[in-house]
């Protein structure tokens, strides 16, 4: 602890210890237990400014204050759509459009089979995968 960084904290903390920032609060009192008159100096008149700023008090607003606040407040707007309407509503529309796909997939599903028409299937190298078969064979090589 430096006397400049001790007189940094008396300035800006006041003279009492508890207002100290913790992680400096025991090494600035050793430096003030080594440095007597120098630490005294700078907490009197800490301590006179602290005395000075418990001094203020601040009066209880009067009534016809409270009331001027009151009657000058704006009124309750129009009720809008919360945000809790507005999720139901989309849930809701999440639903239908759920339902209208499993709707739609089973009406594709029931064309297919009762025409026996098979969608053709492309065998070509590029729509293949790893894993569903090639038609070209690498083995050999």
């Amino acid at each position: 602890m430096t006397p400049e960084r001790f007189h940094q904290i008396v300035e800006a903390y006041g003279a009492d210890p508890q207002r100290w920032p913790p992680q400096e609060r025991a090494a600035a009192q050793a430096w003030a237990g080594m440095h007597r008159q120098q630490a005294q100096a700078w907490l009197a008149e800490a301590a006179g400014l602290d005395a000075w700023l418990a001094t203020d008090r601040l009066a209880p607003p009067d009534t016809s204050l409270q009331q001027r606040i009151v009657a000058s407040a704006p009124a309750r707007p129009a009720r809008r759509a919360t945000p809790q309407r507005r999720a139901w509503w989309w849930s809701g529309a999440a639903v239908g459009v759920g339902l209208l796909g499993g709707v739609a997939g089973a009406l594709a599903v029931s064309f297919f089979v009762l025409t026996e028409a098979v969608p053709p299937v492309h065998e070509s190298s590029y729509l293949t995968s790893s894993f569903g078969g090639s038609s070209a064979d690498w083995s050999g090589e």
